[in-house]
């Protein structure tokens, strides 16, 4: 399976972007969905998650209720929209696929796109 993610650019603090990830490949059917990030110098993070149904979301707390993720199964693709975005959101936001849900590693990863926040 291989993931492709998209979306990343500038924008300046408080406004918003739109990530997008693609699979290709392979069946995804029944895993989790999710967001990483890792900025420069730090370790990578959780950010958001989704199940296979789309039932159940999970964030990280803090971009609890300023992103958004979202799923299209039938297209294979997995979004995130981020709003009022903060300097801190600035990394290198990865996309990954999950047989089982956890924070820390996927199955399968995207190639990462840049998200930039300027103050």
């Amino acid at each position: 399976v291989q993931l492709q993610a998209s979306g990343g650019g500038l924008v300046q603090a408080g406004g918003s972007l739109r990530l997008s990830c693609a699979a290709s490949g392979g069946s995804l059917r029944g895993y989790y969905m999710g967001w990483f990030r890792q900025a420069p110098g730090k370790e990578r993070e959780f950010v958001s998650a989704i199940s296979w149904s789309g039932g159940s979301t999970y964030y990280e707390d803090s971009v609890k209720g300023r992103f958004t993720i979202s799923r299209d199964n039938a297209k294979n693709t997995v979004s995130l929209q981020m709003t009022s975005l903060k300097p801190e959101d600035t990394a290198v936001y990865y996309c990954a696929a999950q047989r089982l849900l956890n924070k820390v590693t996927g199955d399968y990863w995207g190639q990462g796109t840049q998200v930039t926040v300027s103050s």
